[in-house]
This record gives C-alpha cells, sequence and structure tokens, in this order.
C-alpha cells in the first residue's frame, strides 16, 4: 500500500509540475508574451517562476524521495511526499500573488526536501555501520 501510495504522490507531483505550465503557456498568450521572451509582465513572469522554479524542485524531490523511501522507510516518505505537493500549492498560490507570497511554500519544500535529504544520508550511514 505505502508503494502505490509513494507512486501516487510522485504522479501528483509530476501532474502538478504539468498544471502549473499549462497555467504558465496560458498566461503567456493572456498578457502576449512572445515565445521565446522569458520577460513581460511581473504577473506573467511570477506564474512563469512557478512553473520553472516547481521543474528544478521535481528534480531534487524524485531521487531523495526514492532513496529515502528504500533506505528508510516508506511510510515516512509517503508523508513527506504528501507535503511536498502541498507545499508546491502553497508556493504556486501565493507566489502568483506576490513574490513575496512565495516564502512558506518555499520554506515548506525546503524542509521537505531537507528531510528527506539529511534521512537519506544517515539511513546509509547506519546501514554501513551495521
Amino acid at each position: 500500500m505505502q508503494n502505490d501510495l509513494i507512486t501516487l504522490f510522485l504522479a501528483l507531483a509530476a501532474i502538478e509540475v504539468w498544471i502549473f505550465g499549462l497555467i504558465a503557456g496560458h498566461a503567456r498568450a493572456r498578457y502576449g508574451v512572445v515565445a521565446p521572451a522569458m520577460t513581460g509582465p511581473p504577473d506573467w513572469e511570477r506564474l512563469n517562476r512557478v512553473h520553472q522554479n516547481s521543474i528544478e524542485q521535481l528534480v531534487v524531490f524524485t531521487p531523495l524521495l526514492l532513496v529515502y523511501a528504500v533506505i528508510v522507510g516508506r511510510e515516512t516518505a509517503t508523508w513527506l511526499a504528501a507535503a511536498f505537493v502541498v507545499a508546491r500549492i502553497v508556493y504556486a498560490v501565493g507566489y502568483a500573488r506576490s513574490a513575496q507570497g512565495r516564502a512558506a511554500g518555499a520554506a515548506l519544500t525546503m524542509i521537505v526536501q531537507g528531510w528527506l535529504a539529511l534521512g537519506a544520508l544517515i539511513g546509509f550511514v547506519v546501514r554501513a555501520a551495521r
């Protein structure tokens, strides 16, 4: 069951990034930002950064989650994966409103990734010491 939930949250994290891309693409048309431009009105730039930053975070999150699940445990990994998905929503909603609004979601994302990274490293050390 835990494997299924981890897989579900990995899929949700990827779908979330895809949705953020759709939102940024729609906003590109709404604000008249012609590709390949990466600058435009601040409202568009914030939506684009939500998408770009979420891609960046997904690249870090995915291997950390998988390693943590194998080394430390699937149950905690499942909760951390759920927290990551929620953190990215908090980040997106906050950042869409203002640049300062991204802080809570960014902090939660970093807490989740830090927990995963530290847990995986400690888990490796504990396993190696056995």
